[in-house]
């Protein structure tokens, strides 16, 4: 009989302990984590790179590579962040800012060159896995240099046109019925935005930059979303985005090194006729448009960009100051504003989100903080946690 009661009392035990490690394995399946690096810029050289000159993006990239694969098994600084001092553990994506190709002016490879290195290098060299041990996802969005090997520059390129990146990133992130291809693929029309809800966040992906034909489909898309659900974007441009990659407001509207407007935007430029010194190219009057975006929807609490990248974290507010948004920008590894010079500041972001609590943690991850030993761990720099209620 005591045989029985302490078989009982065991089996209990065994039964409580047992759901108590499947509730802790469900909250920590609800954490999310994921990468963010932008501006790959495969065609052009590092001038320096670990004791080398002249490093082409390829072999830069595939070291990122490694380094975001050792990201697992890395402990989190002891911040006031998300699971500081924790194992980084499960990542379940990496997003890629854009720029994949580097726009193709002489002696600039071709966009399917750089498109092979990517697919190489990202899309199957990632190793991570999701906290689902599955694969981590690769959600990419495009970079004006990806848009104008498409659509094509006032200065000459070599071909005069290729779509590969393009296409390849719709085919890969928007998934018609009908794959893409450098023949049939039409930026006017084929545009890439789409959206993933993933554990109670609505992460977007959007076109380049929230312009007035971009906003059409966001407003589409939130429809179906909760005012209680926190909106993530991600973008390639910064929010106020640049003069030169609006339409050219001049009949017969075309790309050319009169107005040197690149035509990326659908929104023809309402703030001045020509491109000037980039001080003066003002982009008023279309960050209004967005900024009444903004407050429409206040539960877009974060916003990711590359293009001019440096690893900032800072508060978007608009022209006038009438906003507050929570902004992220990463660095390149290839065109850094500091990174280019000092390759010790080369930069990627980790990001952790927990749904339960609301909280967003950002993290700079310095990945060649010791150009002489590439074995060193990344060190961790610049954190930021912000409420997504």
């Amino acid at each position: 009989m005591i045989m029985k009661k302490i078989s009982i009392i065991g089996i209990l035990f065994f039964c409580a302990s047992a759901n108590v490690f499947a509730q802790q394995n469900s909250d920590s399946i609800k954490i999310i984590q994921f990468v963010f690096t932008s501006d790959a810029h495969y065609g052009i050289t590092r001038t320096q790179f670990r004791g080398d000159t002249n490093v082409d993006a390829h072999l830069v990239n595939k070291a990122l590579l490694e380094k975001i694969n050792s990201l697992s098994s890395v402990l989190l600084p002891q911040d006031s962040g998300l699971s500081a001092g924790q194992l980084v553990g499960p990542v379940d994506f990496l997003v890629e800012g854009g720029d994949i190709a580097n726009r193709m002016e002489l002696p600039i490879q071709s966009a399917a060159i750089s498109w092979r290195q990517f697919d190489e290098d990202y899309l199957h060299g990632l190793k991570l896995i999701s906290r689902v041990s599955r694969p981590a996802e690769v959600y990419i969005v495009p970079g004006n240099h990806d848009i104008s090997n498409a659509v094509g520059f006032y200065r000459q390129m070599v071909p005069a046109t290729d779509a590969s990146s393009m296409f390849n990133i719709f085919n890969l992130m928007m998934k018609p019925s009908m794959l893409k291809t450098k023949k049939t693929y039409h930026y006017p029309k084929d545009k890439i935005n789409y959206s993933k809800d993933i554990n109670g966040i609505h992460f977007m992906f959007i076109n380049l930059w929230p312009d007035s034909l971009e906003r059409i489909w966001m407003e589409q898309d939130l429809k179906n979303v909760s005012l209680k659900e926190p909106i993530v974007i991600f973008a390639h441009d910064q929010p106020e985005s640049e003069a030169k990659h609006f339409t050219n407001p001049n009949p017969p509207h075309g790309i050319d090194s009169a107005d040197k407007f690149e035509n990326l935007l659908a929104e023809y430029y309402k703030d001045g006729l020509k491109i000037g010194p980039e001080s003066q190219n003002k982009t008023t009057i279309e960050q209004n448009g967005w900024v009444q975006f903004l407050k429409r929807h206040p539960n877009i609490k974060a916003y990711f960009h590359g293009n001019s990248n440096y690893n900032e974290f800072y508060t978007y507010r608009g022209p006038d100051s009438s906003i507050s948004l929570p902004t992220f920008r990463v660095d390149s590894p290839m065109k850094g504003k500091y990174s280019s010079k000092d390759e010790r500041k080369l930069s990627f972001q980790l990001i952790t989100i927990d749904p339960k609590s609301g909280e967003m943690t950002v993290r700079e991850c310095l990945w060649n903080n010791d150009p002489d030993n590439s074995l060193k761990p990344i060190q961790w720099g610049d954190s930021r946690t912000i409420s997504l209620q």
